[in-house]
């Protein structure tokens, strides 16, 4: 099941986050750190209502951020849309590392995109660790555009890739 985080969950989602962090160093990846995402991301995700949980019963197996930040970086990225039409933008997808290759990612995708067809947004954009060609194949097979790449402040050794999703 798939619905907004709760303020009194963010121990539980810090706790979702650090074990994706360091399960993707452990395999190579060094796209989110011991700090990434930070205690002040993840609730001001839970403020804004803009970060959902999936679970299965009362276990929590996902996370995904869905609101209109964009990075200051994506302005060097010549997207389909323009930036008055309306685009969401996917942050901090994470699965917890024992349940992934169970399609979770597929499902909390899935909601997005209905999500973002249901408010009527117009693309879906987000970027995605070089590093990480999992995730690249992910959002390829989905339908997604890969738009170039971007060298986030954070994190400037190695790129991001942006994508996006055309919805109309």
């Amino acid at each position: 099941m798939i619905s907004r985080g709760l303020p009194h969950e963010i121990d539980a989602i810090i706790a979702l986050t650090q074990r994706c962090g360091k399960h993707m160093r452990e395999n190579g990846i060094d796209q989110w750190d011991e700090n990434y995402p930070d205690y002040s991301s993840i609730e001001r995700d839970l403020k804004t209502e803009t970060l959902f949980t999936f679970r299965e019963g009362d276990i929590l197996l996902g996370i995904v951020v869905l609101n209109e930040t964009q990075d200051e970086e994506y302005g060097e990225i010549n997207w389909s849309t323009t930036e008055s039409d309306r685009n969401l933008v996917v942050h901090r997808l994470a699965v917890d590392p024992v349940h992934q290759g169970k399609g979770i990612a597929r499902k909390i995708m899935d909601f997005a995109e209905n999500f973002a067809r249901e408010q009527q947004y117009d693309s879906i954009r987000l970027d995605t660790f070089s590093q990480n060609p999992r995730n690249q194949r992910f959002y390829t097979n989905r339908g997604y555009t890969d738009l170039g790449p971007v060298y986030l402040k954070y994190k400037k050794e190695h790129p991001y890739f942006c994508y996006e999703l055309l919805l109309k």
